[in-house]
């Protein structure tokens, strides 16, 4: 059975950096694309980032461009989220997802709150 777990979220002021975290369990890890989303109170949940494996390949929001970087660590089934310069609209529920053979399996989310 497959499961992924968030972690890293917290309350940061604007220009801050905070690394979210997304460990999962079950399936083959190297196999997979992790992708990042983030849904604001209101708002419509939105894709921050993605990497795939094993070629690497990574897609990011316009808005996380040059501010957010993502990457994995596949030996510890383990992907991040590091994101800078951070900003009040940044603040949301940043829920991590695994595409596994064309399955979906998320996490329930970790808080992230930019203070200004």
């Amino acid at each position: 059975q497959v499961q992924v777990v968030e972690s890293g979220g917290g309350l940061v002021q604007a220009g801050e950096s905070l690394r979210l975290s997304c460990t999962a369990s079950g399936g083959r890890f190297s196999v997979n694309v992790m992708g990042w989303y983030r849904q604001a109170l209101g708002k419509q949940r939105e894709l921050v980032a993605s990497i795939s494996s094993p070629d690497g390949s990574t897609t990011y929001a316009d808005f996380a461009k040059g501010r957010f970087s993502i990457s994995r660590d596949n030996a510890k089934k383990t992907t991040y989220l590091q994101m800078g310069s951070l900003k009040p609209e940044d603040t949301g529920l940043y829920t991590c997802k695994m595409r596994y053979f064309g399955l979906d399996y998320w996490g329930t989310g970790t808080l992230v709150t930019v203070s200004s």
